[in-house]
């Protein structure tokens, strides 16, 4: 906690609300510049429906912060944000857990660690409490830039507020959380160990299925009963993130072109691929737990346990965690936000993580720092700045105020967010020149507008 005389106070304040990934990082980036962040969180006072431990930064979705192969858009996001400073880079780097070429963490340590390095951080002080109103008579510093980053689960009563600054124009979708199964109720003479094209051991767990096992499960699938919606909801799904049962109804193969995929997956048993394969990830360091790869789900939970215990190696699956629905809520940014991440009509208050209209952990991460840099120009009446279009960072910010306002949806980061190249190249080829170009024009960016002052 900060002290109420000295040193740290004469530094101007940065108000947070929203512990999430998106708030610890802003603030962590706030303090950077030299600022005092303040960290409003709810928890443990209250929990959203998909939150259930009262530390700082919980992931309550995959454990997978997805490749971290540098020519690859999400792999150069994470490098960027590395250059500039990121705590949650970081720390993900120290609690990383073996999923192959992609950067996964053991949930529990993360949370643990980034809560910590928050709070012996000096010019951070961290307040339990609720927030529910944003007007400037609601109780927070009136002069302090405020950024809301409390996530797609942001309260009824913090979003009606919001919708006060913006006439109540939201959108909204649903996103998913995997089920994960405790190692040791693994049937291993089954399942086998190997990543995609990968000639070691691997590190993800397959089930393998024949043929007549994946029509019988896609069929059980199909006819399970699923918790419905209410009455003043739309199922509206993130693309990128469908529960497996509205694939399976898209196409019976559907699964098995997506998440089921068996190509590059042989089983050592036969030396061929099988039909179709569930991967399983490590969900912890101590390799005790592991999660459903691309699993999401709104089966209800009974029907989870009977139709994803039909998976060769799971018949008795003990599911330490089930799988849910829960609302994702953003704004149609390109109509209320700019490139700092401002709302236009009120320039003091900034939108950071998924409630800006970014999808994903690291994305949120990004669009924290961002907002956290900017708000600290603000307290300290320096200029704002965006990085560059041709980075990671800038192209997120280009799909957040640059595309037509009533198509807007969230978005992961994707090479096709970036200005198109100046030269053609092969495909493969293709990453590593977007990658080289976005480092270089970050780097003299940072440069130019300076990097975060150490802590």
């Amino acid at each position: 906690m900060m002290k109420d005389e000295g040193g740290e106070n004469s530094a101007p304040v940065v108000t947070i609300i929203g512990g999430g990934l998106a708030g610890c990082e802003a603030a962590w980036a706030a303090a950077g510049r030299g600022c005092r962040a303040r960290l409003y969180e709810m928890k443990p006072q209250r929990f959203s429906p998909a939150h259930t431990i009262p530390q700082l930064a919980e992931l309550v979705c995959s454990n997978s912060l997805r490749s971290d192969a540098p020519d690859s858009a999400v792999g150069l996001l994470k490098e960027e944000m590395r250059r500039m400073g990121s705590l949650l880079m970081r720390v993900a780097e120290e609690c990383r857990v073996p999923a192959g070429k992609a950067l996964a963490v053991d949930r529990l340590q993360f949370a643990e660690s980034v809560t910590r390095h928050l709070t012996e951080n000096p010019a951070i002080e961290i307040i339990n409490e609720e927030v529910r109103e944003l007007a400037p008579d609601c109780g927070l510093d009136p002069a302090s830039p405020l950024i809301l980053a409390t996530g797609p689960l942001t309260t009824e009563e913090l979003t009606a507020s919001l919708a006060r600054f913006t006439g109540g124009d939201y959108l909204f979708f649903y996103d998913a959380i995997t089920p994960v199964i405790a190692v040791d109720s693994l049937d291993r003479t089954i399942i086998y160990q190997a990543s995609r094209y990968d000639d070691g051991p691997g590190d993800y767990l397959n089930c393998p299925l024949d043929e007549e096992q994946y029509n019988r499960f896609i069929s059980a699938l199909k006819d399970a009963e699923k918790v419905p919606f209410k009455d003043f909801e739309k199922p509206k799904y993130f693309e990128g993130c469908l529960p497996i049962e509205v694939m399976a109804e898209r196409g019976d193969n559907t699964p098995r072109f997506g998440p089921m995929k068996p190509v590059g997956l042989p089983d050592p048993r036969s030396g061929r691929d099988p039909y179709a394969v569930v991967q399983l990830r490590f969900e912890n360091r101590a390799a005790t737990m592991v999660n459903m790869v691309g699993f999401q789900t709104k089966l209800t939970y009974g029907e989870q346990k009977r139709v994803f215990s039909m998976i060769p190696g799971l018949e008795k699956a003990d599911f330490v965690r089930l799988g849910s629905i829960h609302r994702n809520t953003f704004v149609r940014a390109p109509e209320l936000l700019n490139r700092y991440l401002q709302l236009v009509e009120r320039p003091g208050l900034l939108l950071a993580g998924q409630i800006s209209g970014v999808e994903g952990y690291v994305e949120s991460m990004a669009m924290g720092l961002l907002a956290g840099r900017n708000a600290a120009c603000l307290a300290l009446g320096l200029p704002l700045a965006a990085p560059p279009a041709d980075t990671a960072h800038g192209a997120l910010l280009n799909h957040l105020t640059n595309r037509e306002a009533k198509h807007f949806q969230p978005s992961n980061i994707n090479f096709g967010l970036f200005p198109r190249l100046d030269k053609r190249l092969p495909k493969k080829l293709k990453g590593k020149y977007r990658a080289e170009i976005a480092l270089a024009s970050l780097e003299k960016w940072l440069a130019a507008e300076g990097r975060p002052l150490p802590l």
